[in-house]
């Protein structure tokens, strides 16, 4: 797996830097490429240029002969070394052959075995030269057969050939050193370039950074958040967009609080002024309950019907009132210490369940919490399995992970999978059979804001058979 860096900070440093190494070592490998070539080329033809002309002036022994051949027996071992003397120079090996015979310079290092075949052959026609590396180091051999001009002015071969090992070693020493200091300047540069790169790539992100920080606070809710917009490039143009975007959302959503506040005061007001006329209209409806027996049967249905919608209505007008405490933040907690089973043993009786619901909770057990808003909790929780469960409905309560933890479970067809997710949405009924029932839609979107006041939750999944809920409140 390759590693690849994230960070556009890391990337900008890490591009800026390949960039100007690149363009270092490019031009650093294309110098020395010139410096060598320049710099081996001016030593040969220095060297070249030496051996020819020692060479013009070194007086050739003349026998018997017109020319000297290398059957003459006139050339001598002191004749060849006076050609090698004559050819011979610091650093340098001088080999001259005459026939059979060969001689070498004081000291020389090499012989005829290290003269490379071809340029031997080339050497019979003409001075060249060739560079080898012999024992490691850089030489360069200067071969060619001594002629000279005859008494007639011919110019005649002489049967002598010298070859000429000249040194370039100081050579290859000032290539070392102009190596070590292009690697110095290398480094160098690539110091200078991490530094620029790094001012480069913090300077470019700091804008980008003020803007990511400006986003999460906007984000977080700050929505008078702006920036300073500097400069007429890329990132001031993208500032100047955000600060237009963050003016465009703040009116937006001040505009959406100002409606949201407005529809919360018109909920609370309607459900507070509908509280009068709907008990005087339970009052009447009393009344009529009492004597729908003795009306005629669609009189009687009548009733009824208006008895059990008026109910209906009246719940809803409470759950409505009690939400608006909570969107208000009006909703506040009494906490104090209660006993959870006589808490929840009355809840059930006042409500005539004490009968259809088995409670399972230690005797003497004692929590801090609401005990208006604990029962609130329950009542729903209890309230939903017996309307849309089926018995037996169990209440178990225990002390788990730091907390008082209530399980209510039905043994009823449970709840859809597809809404369980959704079923402490507000208004929201799960399969068109409770649509009508008598239910406002919003017990269980109480029970858990009840729930979340006490800094704890519920959650809900499915059983075999029936569905169980979930509270748990943590020690206060």
């Amino acid at each position: 797996m390759t590693w690849l860096p994230t960070g556009l900070r890391a990337r900008l440093v890490i591009t800026f830097t390949v960039v100007a190494v690149t363009a270092s070592a490019m031009v650093a490998g294309l110098g020395y490429q010139l410096v060598r070539k320049e710099l081996i080329e001016r030593a040969v033809r220095g060297s070249v240029a030496d051996v020819r002309d020692k060479l013009s002036k070194i007086t050739l022994p003349v026998g018997a002969s017109d020319v000297v051949w290398p059957s003459d027996t006139t050339v001598t071992d002191e004749d060849l070394a006076g050609l090698v003397d004559a050819l011979n120079g610091p650093a340098r090996t001088v080999i001259v052959t005459y026939g059979d015979h060969r001689r070498t310079s004081p000291g020389g290092r090499f012989t005829m075995s290290d003269v490379p075949d071809q340029l031997r052959w080339q050497a019979a026609r003409r001075l060249v030269y060739q560079r080898v590396r012999l024992r490691d180091e850089p030489w360069l051999i200067v071969a060619t057969q001594i002629q000279r001009v005859s008494q007639s002015g011919t110019l005649r071969t002489t049967g002598l050939s010298a070859y000429v090992f000249v040194s370039l070693g100081d050579e290859e020493a000032v290539l070392f050193r102009f190596r070590n200091a292009l690697g110095q300047a290398g480094g160098i540069t690539l110091t200078i370039a991490l530094t620029v790169a790094l001012l480069s790539a913090r300077r470019v992100l700091l804008p980008v950074r003020r803007l990511g920080a400006a986003a999460r606070a906007l984000g977080a809710g700050d929505l008078h958040i702006r920036l300073p917009v500097r400069g007429k490039d890329e990132l001031a143009e993208l500032t100047a967009t955000f600060n237009e975007t963050a003016a465009a959302l703040e009116d937006t959503v001040s505009e959406l609080r100002t409606l949201e506040s407005m529809s919360r005061r018109f909920v609370a007001d309607v459900s507070h002024e509908l509280r009068t006329p709907l008990t005087a209209m339970t009052a009447v409806t009393d009344m009529l309950s009492e004597d729908a027996e003795e009306l005629s049967e669609d009189a009687g249905e009548a009733v009824r019907i208006v008895v059990r919608e008026i109910d209906r209505l009246r719940v809803l007008v409470e759950h409505l009132i009690e939400v608006s405490r909570f969107d208000s933040g009006a909703a506040v907690l009494r906490l104090e210490s209660v006993d959870v089973g006589d808490t929840l043993a009355d809840s059930l009786e006042v409500r005539g369940w004490a009968d259809q619901v088995k409670l399972i909770v230690p005797v003497g057990l004692a929590f801090f919490l609401d005990p208006r808003r604990f029962d609130v909790i329950v009542a729903n929780l209890v309230g939903n399995a017996l309307h849309h469960g089926s018995l037996p409905v169990v209440v178990t309560v225990r002390l788990a992970r730091g907390g008082l933890e209530v399980t209510v479970r039905d043994h009823g067809p449970g709840i859809p999978e597809q809404a369980l997710p959704h079923v402490f949405d507000r208004f929201f009924k799960a399969g068109p059979g409770r649509a009508r029932s008598v239910g406002s839609g919003l017990g269980l979107a109480i029970a858990k804001a009840n729930a979340e006041l006490h800094q704890g939750a519920i959650t809900v999944r499915r059983c075999e058979p029936g569905t169980l809920f979930t509270l748990w409140i943590p020690r206060q």
